[in-house]
């Protein structure tokens, strides 16, 4: 079960593609757009703009989560780079979602002026292929993390703490589904001489991007409010606390993520009544070092022992 982040190199490569496809994307979608006159190459212009800034904003995530440790943050600063994925997410509400809503149903009530419509789909093609590249990408990096950890890529992704290639994945998921409905609206709109196909469109393209950035802002304020590692995870680490010889129950049991790569561990340890001081040390130091060999992510644990049947129950 997944509980740390993928390496950030590979982040931070995912996060720059994307990047970078979304500012060339906007620019062609943008220029198809006023040629054409269709609300819904607007949109996706508006789509693209919002996703190449929610990028910008990821890889400041990685950039400021990943400092170390220091005296004033003593469990370093993981908690800033949902912060930052939080806001991306809310960019993505107000500046793709709202725009693309909004010049939607005023294309509906108004009309629109048609131009020439085969730029637009031209620039849909290749943007197309380019949102596909990155995203091939993010699906890769999504893919070699849930083999890692033996899970499907949907389980993954509902655990991960990695908000940043969760971001680009649903994002460039998004951007793939939009650019068909554009299409479909451009098609439709062009068949029938009815602005309505293309305004409905670029309604639905502002809605998609309403339910990519709710799912991504309940992820990261779940993080941030301070979520617990996956029930199996936890489950595990209980049991190898338990598997300590001098070690008779572990009555509490706390984790949490403290950043994308960083776990806390916390607990109260039941040990048998007849062990010594000595012997609770070195069995304290050995759970730690069983607890980090399965799980490398785990970068604090904390023991609390006590007498048999001393603690609460679980």
């Amino acid at each position: 079960m997944p509980v740390t982040a993928p390496a950030e190199s590979e982040s931070v490569g995912t996060v720059i593609v994307a990047g970078t496809a979304n500012l060339a994307i906007a620019a062609a979608k943008l220029v198809a757009g006023l040629v054409s006159g269709s609300a819904a190459m607007l949109s996706e212009a508006a789509h693209s703009l919002a996703d190449t800034v929610t990028e910008v904003f990821l890889y400041v995530a990685l950039r400021r989560g990943g400092k170390p440790a220091d005296e004033d943050h003593p469990f370093g600063y993981g908690k800033e780079s949902w912060i930052w994925a939080f806001i991306a997410a809310l960019f993505t509400f107000v500046g793709g979602a709202g725009f693309s809503i909004y010049h939607g149903v005023q294309t509906i009530v108004e009309g629109e002026e048609a131009g020439d419509y085969l730029l637009s789909y031209i620039v849909l093609a290749v943007a197309f292929v380019a949102e596909g590249i990155s995203f091939l990408k993010a699906r890769r990096q999504v893919s070699n993390e849930s083999r890692r950890w033996n899970v499907t890529r949907r389980r993954f992704l509902e655990v991960t703490p990695d908000t940043t290639v969760k971001a680009v994945y649903f994002e460039d998921a998004a951007a793939l589904i939009g650019l068909l409905i554009a299409a479909g609206g451009l098609a439709l709109t062009e068949i029938t001489g009815s602005a309505v196909w293309d305004g409905i469109s670029s309604i639905l393209i502002g809605l998609l991007l309403l339910v990519v950035a709710t799912i991504l802002a309940r992820s990261n304020i779940t993080l941030l409010v301070g979520r617990s590692v996956p029930p199996r995870v936890r489950e595990q680490i209980a049991a190898d606390l338990r598997a300590i010889p001098v070690v008779t129950a572990v009555p509490t049991l706390f984790t949490m993520q403290v950043g994308p790569g960083d776990i806390l561990v916390a607990a109260k340890v039941d040990f048998a009544d007849e062990v010594t001081g000595a012997e609770i040390e070195a069995a304290s130091d050995l759970a730690e070092r069983r607890l980090r060999e399965r799980y490398p992510n785990i970068r604090y644990v904390f023991l609390d022992p006590t007498r048999d049947g001393a603690g609460p129950p679980r």
